[in-house]
């Protein structure tokens, strides 16, 4: 690891075996473990909790308090709010070893988890879908969703930059127009 290509803070704890990109920043208190792959431009806030074996995209931004366990996968650009959280197991006890159990979780490009929300490991987040503050996900999400609640549940559209869509499925950002499919919604 040639740490002059990327920052880890004094107070972090990087294992063997973690490979870091160009540019990324690892701030106070959070650990990353073996076998985690991090991105190029990749911002890691403080306290956060990444490993063993994750796959982070490039230019994902990671804030404070997140965990994020074996089995997910986190394309480009993904942003994962204050205090969000994955899990890798449906039906955990602290008696019973289920590491043959994780299930994947996939958060494709662009996606967006708000603070304080949980993802039921075996999910799918499509791209730049966003999931609501506080919200459960426990089925998968589409292209340009916007999911909110306990569980989760569709409540509209939103464009690549994040802009809520209304019915016409223009982006009030940048004029983008969408079209719906069975993915979720793509730019025409």
């Amino acid at each position: 690891m040639n740490m002059t290509e990327f920052f880890v803070h004094e107070t972090a704890i990087v294992d063997d075996g973690v490979e870091i990109g160009p540019g990324s920043k690892i701030w106070h208190f959070s650990h990353i473990l073996s076998g985690t792959r991090l991105g190029t431009n990749c911002t890691v806030g403080q306290n956060a909790m990444i490993g063993p074996r994750v796959v982070v995209g490039d230019n994902c931004k990671i804030q404070n308090n997140v965990s994020i366990y074996e089995a997910v996968f986190l394309e480009e650009e993904v942003f994962c709010g204050p205090s969000c959280v994955f899990t890798n197991v449906l039906t955990p006890r602290a008696f019973v070893e289920r590491k043959h159990e994780f299930a994947p979780t996939r958060v494709k490009r662009g996606a967006t988890i708000g603070a304080n929300a949980t993802i039921v490991c075996g999910v799918t987040i499509g791209r730049y879908a966003m999931v609501g503050a506080g919200s459960v996900v426990t089925k998968d999400i589409k292209d340009h969703q916007l999911v909110v609640g306990n569980p989760s549940r569709p409540s509209g559209w939103v464009s690549r930059t994040g802009e809520r869509l209304d019915e016409d499925l223009v982006c009030p950002r940048t004029g983008e127009v969408y079209r719906e499919t069975d993915a979720g919604l793509a730019v025409i």
